[in-house]
């Protein structure tokens, strides 16, 4: 996969998953706009990790409406064209149903579903406007194994990623005439630097019993996923739901 002279923008893209990613594209040669909301110290470390030139950071909130679009906006006046768009940024909240007040229930709903679903529909919204005015490109959207086999401790994670799915699947078929391309990958637990902080052993060799392979997913995995979903090669694949869990959940 070769993304030389391609232009490509990253949500939440200081750690984990979207730095692995941003690195990724930066070593096939792409130029790389980096999103993140907070963590100024992060982010330019990740800068400075992409090889090449020509990489840029975006400090915005995505979850606020009016961000996405000076968000794109900002990136087609920094390089002049999208090519590709990665909606990775996304945020889960525990608000289990038997434990939690109201008032700590909707706000988990609401919180998540600004991060993981409207903002990324935003930004795909802002983004196909870009790219239908250049001739097209690749929107890959991050999505999750709990989309499918349910999230009982933070169920609007869930709920967001399904409904992530379905808006993707809905825009491959809208944006294909014009020669935009919308895929998605659904990671599983992934050993990130956060995962790292957070997890209890307990939890830790419960994750890993999950897997055959007794081990999580390395951002560097879903990485590749969502580099093939954004490539030239990958066009007829368009609509394509990716699961990167090592077998740890299997659909029909």
């Amino acid at each position: 996969m070769d993304f030389t002279n391609k232009n490509v923008f990253i949500t939440g893209a200081s750690r984990g998953i979207g730095k692995a990613t941003a690195i990724a594209f930066a070593q096939k040669g792409a130029k790389v706009g980096l999103n993140y909301r907070s963590n100024d110290e992060a982010a330019q470390l990740t800068l400075k990790e992409l090889p090449g030139e020509g990489h840029q950071l975006f400090k915005r909130d995505i979850s606020q409406k009016k961000e996405t679009k000076a968000l794109i906006e900002d990136f087609v006046k920094a390089y002049g064209q999208l090519d590709v768009l990665v909606n990775n940024a996304g945020i889960s909240i525990f608000h289990e149903i038997d434990s939690v007040d109201f008032d700590h229930w909707t706000t988990a709903w609401e919180k998540t579903f600004e991060t993981n679903l409207f903002a990324a529909a935003n930004l795909c919204y802002w983004g196909a406007q870009a790219m239908i005015k250049s001739g097209g490109g690749h929107i890959v959207n991050v999505s999750s194994r709990g989309a499918f086999r349910g999230e009982p401790t933070k169920p609007a994670y869930g709920a967001s990623k399904a409904a992530l799915n379905s808006m993707s699947q809905s825009l491959a078929k809208k944006l294909a005439p014009h020669n935009i391309y919308v895929g998605v990958v659904a990671p599983g637990f992934t050993e990130t630097e956060m995962a790292a902080k957070t997890l209890t052993p307990e939890e830790r060799e419960n994750l890993l019993r999950e897997s055959p392979f007794k081990r999580m997913a390395r951002p560097e995995e879903v990485a590749h996923a969502i580099l093939f979903l954004a490539s030239d090669g990958a066009a007829y694949s368009s609509g394509t739901i990716i699961d990167v869990n090592g077998a740890s959940y299997l659909r029909s």
